[in-house]
């Protein structure tokens, strides 16, 4: 599996990363997530990206895989009361939850917490960002970064207090790629793309129950690619190998409660970057069809 640098932070991450968020909402079985997580790592896996507020998944990561600390870059979120008596994006809720999620992951310092979507206003306020700072110093983490979108993720890049971006990045997703991606790689953030396969939302051929997945069922409807009518496996690959082409994306995080997807997924990107016509194709598509209300999704 590719490595690539993440920013100045000096780490190498693997181009696929784990995202919890699937096992957590699931309420994936232990046994499973240890045999997904530690099969992973084997393959050469080294990033696990989850968040407070995704169900039981850090007390699953912390279960499964702690044992392996040093064998991977371990990522969390957080601002979302999930339990705790504390208003969201309240400082003392964030202090409690970074304690919280050392806990739940079974360490004494994970490697990036991120502030979870808050709004432009709370960055602006400044006492959100001091939290993680204080974190940061005391050792609860070696680095600090903002997962989110549009104006909100344009300015926790322009501030400068930030090690990383999170942000939506895919075929069906591409507002921070002209936004925020390449003014984070000009000042040398890491950048994470999450829902890089727009949750293969055209998979069935028909909407989605679930409504995490039906914005982007819409939008493909509207753009219309021709490769999404073809074989799923080469039009998954087609997706995921566009966001990892995109100048400054350090590494895509899926998930997957299968324990065979992580190896799928990572044989997809054998054949390379995606071609630049291919590229322009998906951008000039995007440029033609999208609305203008279609900025990244959480």
């Amino acid at each position: 599996m590719e490595k690539r640098a993440f920013g100045r932070t000096g780490m190498e991450v693997t181009a696929l990363g784990f995202g919890g968020a699937e096992i957590g909402f699931e309420n994936a079985a232990p046994e499973k997530v240890a045999a997904l997580l530690n099969a992973a790592l084997d393959a050469g896996l080294n990033v696990i990206d989850t968040a407070e507020c995704y169900g039981p998944s850090e007390e699953l990561i912390g279960q499964a895989v702690a044992h392996r600390r040093g064998d991977f870059h371990l990522f969390t979120k957080c601002g979302h009361a999930s339990g705790i008596d504390l208003p969201d994006w309240e400082p003392r809720l964030l202090e409690q939850s970074i304690d919280r999620s050392l806990r739940r992951l079974r360490t004494d310092c994970v490697d990036l917490v991120q502030l979870h979507t808050c709004s432009e206003e709370q960055l602006r306020q400044g006492d959100v960002i001091e939290v993680l700072q204080r974190a940061r110093a005391a050792g609860k983490t070696r680095f600090i970064g903002y997962s989110g979108d549009a104006e909100a993720a344009r300015y926790a890049v322009e501030c400068g207090a930030f090690d990383s971006l999170q942000t939506s990045i895919s075929i069906a997703d591409q507002q921070s790629i002209d936004l925020t991606v390449p003014l984070a790689r000009e000042r040398g953030m890491g950048v994470i793309a999450k829902r890089p396969i727009a949750n293969a939302a055209w998979r069935s051929g028909k909407k989605p129950e679930n409504g995490y997945h039906q914005p982007y069922w819409e939008r493909l409807q509207k753009l219309d690619y021709p490769f999404l009518h073809g074989d799923l496996r080469e039009s998954v690959a087609i997706a995921v190998r566009f966001t990892l082409s995109i100048p400054g994306v350090c590494t895509a995080i899926v998930g997957t409660t299968n324990p065979e997807r992580w190896r799928e997924n990572a044989a997809l990107l054998e054949a390379g970057p995606l071609p630049d016509a291919e590229i322009g194709a998906i951008r000039e598509r995007w440029a033609a069809a999208a609305g203008p209300d279609w900025h990244g999704l959480a």
